[in-house]
């Protein structure tokens, strides 16, 4: 094990920016973090093209998304702990740069394989850049309001992405192929790496020991977490390669906190989660993800199913989403040092669970102006109010030093709580439709003619209106417990998040405790 060597001034010593450049600066970290959300949802709506192009089967299209969020999900720790330890503007430009890379090769992929294989690259990229991108924001603005509204900068891109995401995907797939919503990432990453040397200064490196076996660990431990809950929203929770991935997790991780524990220079500092500010954070954002994963799936399907949408049509109507996410996102930056993180907290989760519980009316008779803008505009101001306040949370009281581990695990629980809590409501989707077509298919079969009783035997599939009622109630359902997640993190918010004095003096930029990022 080597000694850490000490960091010597010149090395740390911040270069000048060229003018002021931290609106250039926050530009490009948040066109960073946008360009990785965005493609979670950008290539949803390019899967049906992907699959005529390069004969995907029904079963293997899945892994299209899959794979990228397998290696995004996996490394995030170890993307952003090499922030801290390599440099973070040197290690968010070689992620930016890599997802870029991997970006032109989906698009220049012929067979399913090349794709699957870029795909999982791209993943390598967006888990080295995003948790950087984030650590960036507490090297370059000073803490106060400046800090406070580029983390609300932050926030409305990371909340609001997934929605311009599918706006993305219905122009580029309606106008030009399916092939630019790849390709549109390499002129946008290199943009990104040529401003990012000449306006974001670099953190202080901290070299010495690098944790690879606390890497590994983790690493492994999350992509079989992530695989799990993969397999569990396909296969279901009793299927045995689920039962293997969660019970190979879990032994991973169990092994990951032990290597922690005695390393020198861990992965990921447990000390971290010793402020009952951070841990409860960590748990909001789990249930936080749940249900805003679970918002963009159910009414995806139910406004091209039921309400009939095109691709294009589906992505116009989230756009409002993210409009209100970035005016939530703004009014809290700006009244954070006057009431303190807490609150925003609070009233986001209830305006969250009060969207969802709204979507809950939505029937084969609903309409987009009259059934569904209303609720997705009260869910999306609540996630406006969160996002900047979990950001602040997250990193709020940690060392320099810990920035990038703090924001690769804030990153994580995102991700992680996206997955498990699908794989929950896609559980709940698929029993109460089972139950819904219990009562639809004798009603189907009552009136049916003899022609569509043979093809209903044949795909076991129900039409129109009979198959829109079962996909209502499973949507239905999959949104009430979407809303119990809010709940959740709202009682969270309540009894484990304590506001000092002194994080309020640090909002409105002034001194706080020594030690602070």
């Amino acid at each position: 094990m080597s000694t850490p060597k000490p960091t010597t001034p010149a090395r740390t010593a911040a270069p000048k920016r060229r003018g002021d450049g931290k609106g250039i600066a926050l530009f490009v970290i948040a066109s960073c973090q946008l360009m990785v959300v965005l493609d979670i949802t950008i290539v949803n709506i390019a899967l049906p093209h992907i699959q005529s192009s390069l004969e995907f089967s029904t079963t293997s299209l899945s892994w299209v998304v899959n794979a990228y969020t397998l290696t995004f999900g996996g490394l995030l720790l170890l993307g952003g702990r090499a922030g801290d330890i390599l440099g973070r503007r040197r290690v968010f430009i070689f992620g930016v740069l890599l997802f870029g890379l991997a970006s032109l090769l989906c698009g220049l992929a012929q067979n399913d394989w090349q794709l699957l294989a870029a795909r999982a690259l791209q993943g390598v990229g967006g888990a080295i850049a995003s948790p950087t991108s984030l650590s960036l924001i507490t090297t370059n603005f000073d803490e106060g309001p400046e800090r406070n509204r580029a983390f609300g900068v932050f926030a409305a891109v990371s909340a609001g992405g997934g929605a311009i995401g599918l706006v993305a995907g219905g122009l580029l797939v309606e106008w030009l192929d399916w092939r630019w919503i790849f390709f549109v990432n390499v002129p946008i990453a290199l943009l990104i790496a040529f401003f990012t040397p000449r306006h974001i200064r670099e953190s202080e490196r901290h070299p010495g020991h690098f944790d690879f076996t606390g890497a590994l660990t983790s690493t492994l431990g999350m992509v079989a977490l992530v695989y799990g809950f993969i397999r569990a929203s396909q296969e279901g929770w009793r299927d045995p390669w689920t039962l293997a991935s969660f019970g190979g997790a879990v032994v991973l991780l169990c092994l990951f906190l032990l290597v922690e524990r005695r390393s020198r220079q861990p992965i990921t500092p447990l000390h971290m989660f010793a402020d009952r500010n951070r841990a409860g954070t960590y748990a909001i954002m789990l249930c936080l993800a749940a249900a805003i994963f679970g918002m963009f799936f159910f009414l995806t399907l139910f406004v091209q199913t039921v309400l009939d949408f095109s691709p294009l049509r589906t992505g116009l109507a989230f756009l409002p989403v993210s409009a209100i996410i970035a005016v939530g996102a703004g009014i809290t930056s700006q009244l954070l040092p006057t009431f303190g993180p807490k609150p925003f907290m609070v009233v986001g989760s209830l305006f969250a669970a009060a969207g969802l519980s709204w979507l809950t009316l939505t029937d084969v008779h609903s309409t987009y102006l009259g059934s569904v803008l209303g609720p997705i505009l009260v869910f999306g101001f609540g996630m406006g109010l969160m996002f900047v306040s979990l950001t602040l949370m997250a990193l709020s009281n940690v060392a320099q030093q810990d920035t990038g581990a703090a924001s690769g695990l804030l990153n994580a629980t995102q991700q992680v709580g996206g997955s498990l809590g699908l794989s929950i409501l896609v559980t709940v989707f698929g029993t109460a439709s089972r139950n819904e077509a219990k009562d639809q298919v004798p009603a189907f079969l009552s009136r049916a003619n003899p022609m569509e009783k043979a093809e209903f035997a044949r795909t076991g599939q129900l039409p129109p209106p009979w198959a829109d009622e079962v996909l209502t109630a499973g949507v239905s359902s999959g949104f009430i417990t979407a809303a119990a997640f809010s709940l959740v993190a709202c009682v969270i918010a309540l009894f484990a998040i304590q506001v000092r004095p002194s994080d309020i003096e640090r909002l409105k930029g002034g001194m706080g405790p020594p030690g602070i990022g």
